[in-house]
């Protein structure tokens, strides 16, 4: 049960136990008797395995088609390949290295793929861990910020000084989680006019000696554009100059550090510049693994604080570890060196392509029906978002967002954080798996909603913040 959900003590008097079809036959092994059992405590007596199954496999039916899900980031589809693998290792703890030192040796082995991958000047001299998914990956990175800050500053903190982070408003709630629970200042840039993220000179304009790092996204969950990551670096490089404070750059790439070195070679944003002490990513998204995946890297190990790391000797052998968990599974990092190692350089770049070739063709059929304004077209990440254009008063994108899901298409409708809260957006994610067929289906799906919107008085009234199920805090929390 998730520590926020909410349970009972006994089963109510009222409350309908769990159906059991009389066709799954003895349900009770021990009593030879099909006995429904309770919902919300443990039955007295155990069920058949088929029945336990079928049980929970028939409530599992009413979830929606992660396939046709253009809300989640999270990869929805890998080889049967893969999926045997993970199955034959989905007993290994990761952690234990010394048991397992050809997992711990594929773990090793997609570090240094990615610090290649990255453009690291030196792979050998990168440091490198993966996570449960980006979310951790940003802790670890924000926590090896914070720590060399105090180290740096160990005479003004802990004491007078807060320290403080420089992140633009469109940054993943894993952020700010950061900020609340490492008790530092988020100095978030809001949003203005027609700009959706971080702007270099006014983010340089919230540093001061308690910056520990500026956020640099390389796709926004917002709108799948990049921010400047180039920029930002010249922008530090020149307040350095100024003021010579040193502030280094966090690459938050949990999707785009995945698309950019297959589709945009050439583009400004890893390890290339000097000022950019880690990235992180999530494997579980264009990593192309089924969740939950993700990898932080360094620079080198100067950028990761040597007391940060634990060792221990329990499970044998003297294991380093950094992280915010201890046990984990291992499949999905066996998933992730078997992706590296099927598809290479050229079939990453060719499922990517793709991808974005989808997004973009989309999302010109979606400005092509004249009832909508496209605020990005998919040519960065293979996202796009789009809103009503200005004549459209009939409707809104969050009736859109009801009567798709209708269909079995799941598309996110929200509003924009600080200073947009104005501008609500659909946003699509294409992903690996939703191929043009799809594409052309959610088109012709949206199209044949149209007249019957248009001929509506006025957009639904309702609380745009649940009324979808997708309001952007949720799909913000996908790491």
């Amino acid at each position: 049960m998730s520590p926020l959900s909410h349970g009972t003590s006994q089963q109510q008097p009222d409350e309908p136990a769990l159906a059991v079809n009389p066709f799954s036959g003895q349900a009770n092994p021990v009593s030879g008797m099909t006995e429904d059992p309770p919902k919300h405590r443990l039955a007295e007596r155990p069920l058949a395995p088929d029945t336990a199954y079928q049980v929970v496999r028939d409530e599992l039916m009413l979830d929606g088609n992660a396939r046709l899900n253009l809300a989640t980031f999270v990869t929805t589809w890998m080889e049967p390949q893969a999926g045997r693998l993970m199955g034959e290792s989905r007993d290994k703890n990761i952690i234990d290295k010394d048991e397992y030192p050809r997992t711990a040796e594929l773990e090793r082995r997609c570090v240094a793929m990615l610090a290649d991958l990255w453009n690291a000047p030196d792979p050998s001299q990168v440091v490198g861990c993966s996570t449960t998914g980006s979310s951790e990956a940003c802790m670890l990175a924000g926590l090896a910020m914070k720590r060399r800050w105090t180290q740096r500053n160990a005479d003004r903190y802990p004491g007078s000084a807060r320290p403080n982070l420089v992140l633009g408003i469109n940054a993943q709630v894993c952020w700010e989680k950061f900020c609340n629970y490492w008790e530092v200042e988020a100095r978030q840039l809001p949003m203005e006019g027609d700009r959706f993220h971080l702007d270099p000179h006014e983010a340089v304009e919230l540093c001061d000696e308690n910056t520990i790092g500026v956020v640099g996204i390389l796709g926004s969950t917002f709108d799948g554009s990049y921010e400047p990551i180039a920029q930002l670096c010249a922008a530090l490089d020149a307040y350095q100059e100024r003021t010579g404070i040193d502030i280094p750059v966090h690459v938050d790439g949990a999707s785009g550090a995945m698309i950019a070195p297959f589709l945009d070679p050439d583009l400004q944003w890893d390890f290339r510049l000097p000022r950019v002490a880690s990235i992180n990513t999530s494997g579980h998204k264009y990593g192309l693994v089924y969740p939950g995946v993700g990898w932080a890297l360094w620079r080198d190990k100067a950028a990761l604080p040597e007391d940060l790391i634990f060792r221990v000797n329990y499970l044998g052998g003297d294991m380093p570890t950094f992280a915010l968990n201890f046990s984990r599974p291992g499949s999905q990092v066996i998933a992730q060196y078997y992706t590296f190692l099927r598809l290479g350089r050229e079939g990453f770049r060719a499922v990517q392509q793709a991808t974005r070739d989808v997004a973009m063709s989309l999302a010109r059929k979606v400005e092509d029906m004249g009832d909508f304004t496209l605020l990005t077209r998919g040519d960065q990440l293979p996202v796009f978002a789009f809103t009503t254009a200005d004549h459209v008063t009939s409707y809104d994108v969050f009736d859109i967002s009801r009567r798709m899901r209708e269909t079995g298409w799941l598309v996110p409708a929200y509003t924009f954080p600080p200073n947009r809260q104005d501008l609500a957006v659909m946003r699509v994610v294409c992903r690996n798996g939703f191929t043009r067929d799809l594409a052309d289906l959610f088109a012709q799906d949206l199209a044949r909603l149209l007249p019957e919107l248009r001929d509506q008085p006025h957009p639904m009234v309702r609380d745009h913040q649940a009324g979808t199920g997708f309001h952007h805090s949720e799909n913000r929390a996908e790491r």
